[in-house]
């Protein structure tokens, strides 16, 4: 019984068996006790939360000790792979961290008389997105690819550093001619000469890894452009990887919370798509797939893929035919060279639509440079360094969420979206559906900025009127964050391919809006995406 009665009080209630006598003592004893068994009770909690975190604390210790063979085998292995040139990479890591930390203070002494205090992006030092993305500038190629995928990933990274990152895009150094012409002789074995007519010194465009040169062919005399990767390009991406890696995984040993992240995996899955992009085997492989894929469906005389010179090409060295055209952006041009830029429109749509279906890989980057309408009227699909994988799961969400989008129906786009995500919480289709209709509704605020120019013909009194597109990426990746980040407060969490396809569909949509105003290309009847074609073109591609 007495056990019993302490349990009652401990619950904050007089047990039922006591004497009435025992209400009448004095009010002091009764508050001295009832804060001594509250202390006690505090007490019990806090105990209990002590135990709770010390058991915590002990599954982690051990998990730690489990793991840290592995990681010490993944950190000596990784250093053995990387090799001298790690010790090089690291030394230039800190003369960029050195910089751009100059920079950083030389901006917070600026701001330090300031009343308002300092800003946000000064706060986090190198970590905030625009002392983080002048750092990737200075180390150099690798990271500034690395600065491109992560504008290319709003489904991985936050908001405010892919817009940043998104000046990565912008034109890269040149490197000198005869440092080309020095990687042509090695890879090819013979020289220049024997295989080119003429290699035009000055280039035709610089990226963060290759640049692209314009040529003619011995013998045959065909235009040609040759791609050549930059000097030490992958070398350097292999110690930088290797050391992002390395960092990942010991953030994972660190705090277990980052594996919930798949920090790792997100990490692996970077360093392949950049070593795929600097092997140009693989390039021309997609190039091919592709280019198969336009003679088996019958579409060579709508559309077109450079072929590529396998006698002088290699994994660093890439030629292929010269194509000649003009952007989809450019409508003056568009409009001199067909009767009608929306037919090119649909073709160029199709064209694209049907490689989802039909080919292994599908071209994830149709910005206006490499999406061209070509001089005999053809779409002309350029530059497969960057492609996707769609499986057929991801696929199949997706023509859900497009016609959902066409249709303005928001449940099912909700549910289209539930079915691409991961996640473990339940979701209320409800309010998710309606949100998602208050970002959609935006699409039809988006600015497009034409640029009108008109000239007049002094013999012929004639006015040339000619307009260009002008295409602001942050507008399209701002629309297509805003899903991402109302998804994931829901707890979604999308494969990498999804975005990449609705970059494309963004990217699409800008074309729209200039060569074709009334067209919807998700309810045009002459536009084909539905998936049961999917075993035609499979069938047919096989």
């Amino acid at each position: 019984m007495a056990v019993s009665a302490i349990r009652g009080v401990a619950c904050g209630r007089l047990p039922r068996f006591q004497f009435h006598h025992a209400q009448l003592q004095s009010s002091s004893l009764s508050l001295s006790s009832k804060r001594l068994l509250n202390y006690r009770s505090k007490g019990f909690i806090v105990f209990a939360q002590y135990s709770q975190a010390q058991d915590l604390f002990s599954s982690r210790l051990q998990d730690s000790i489990q793991n840290l063979p592995k990681l010490v085998e993944d950190i000596v292995q990784t250093s053995i792979n990387t090799g001298p040139r790690g010790a090089l990479r690291l030394a230039q890591g800190i003369q960029a961290v050195i910089g751009v930390g100059g920079e950083w203070l030389a901006d917070v002494s600026k701001s330090a008389n300031s009343s308002a205090g300092l800003p946000t992006e000064l706060q986090l030092g190198l970590l905030s997105p625009i002392y983080l993305r002048r750092l990737f500038e200075r180390m150099g190629a690798t990271y500034i690819k690395l600065g491109q995928f992560i504008a290319s990933a709003p489904t991985l990274f936050p908001r405010e550093y892919v817009e940043e990152f998104q000046k990565c895009f912008d034109r890269a150094p040149e490197v000198p001619f005869q440092e080309i012409q020095a990687i042509l002789r090695e890879e090819l074995g013979r020289p220049i000469d024997s295989v080119y007519e003429y290699v035009d010194p000055i280039p035709l465009a610089s990226a963060s890894i290759a640049q692209v040169h314009s040529a003619k062919l011995k013998g045959s005399r065909e235009d040609v452009v040759i791609k050549v990767l930059k000097p030490g390009i992958e070398d350097i991406l292999v110690a930088d990887m290797n050391f992002v890696y390395v960092v990942a995984r010991i953030l994972e040993f660190l705090n277990p919370e980052f594996s919930r992240t798949s920090l790792v995996g997100v990490v692996k899955d970077i360093r392949e798509s950049m070593l795929e992009e600097v092997d140009f085997y693989k390039e021309a492989a997609n190039i091919e797939n592709f280019r198969r894929y336009l003679e088996v469906m019958g579409l060579t005389r709508q559309a077109a893929a450079p072929k590529f010179y396998e006698y002088c090409s290699s994994k660093r060295v890439l030629t292929m035919e010269r194509l000649y055209g003009v952007p989809l952006t450019d409508l003056d041009s568009i409009s001199s060279l067909v009767p009608s830029p929306e037919n090119s429109l649909i073709t160029a749509l199709n064209v694209w639509f049907g490689s989802l279906l039909a080919c292994e890989t599908f071209h994830a980057d149709v910005h206006a440079g490499n999406l061209w309408l070509l001089r005999d009227g053809r779409i002309g699909f350029l530059d497969f360094g960057i492609v996707g994988r769609i499986s057929p799961k991801t696929w199949d969400a997706m023509e859900v969420f497009l016609t959902s989008i066409a249709a303005e129906e928001y449940e099912s786009m909700a549910s289209a979206l539930m079915e691409m995500g991961a996640t473990n919480k339940d979701i209320d289709a409800q309010a998710f559906s309606k949100d998602l209709e208050k970002i959609f509704s935006s699409i039809q605020d988006l600015d497009t900025e034409l640029i009108v120019a008109t000239a007049r013909e002094r013999s012929t009194n004639a006015t040339a009127i000619s307009a260009n597109l002008v295409v602001d990426e942050r507008q399209m990746n701002a629309l297509f964050l805003d899903v991402v980040r109302v998804s994931e407060s829901y707890g979604l969490r999308f494969p990498r391919e999804f975005a990449l396809l609705m970059k494309q569909l963004l990217y699409f949509d800008r074309y729209t809006r200039l060569l074709a105003p009334n067209l919807n290309m998700l309810q045009d009847q002459r536009i084909s995406i539905v998936s049961n074609r999917r075993s035609n073109y499979r069938d047919r591609f096989n």
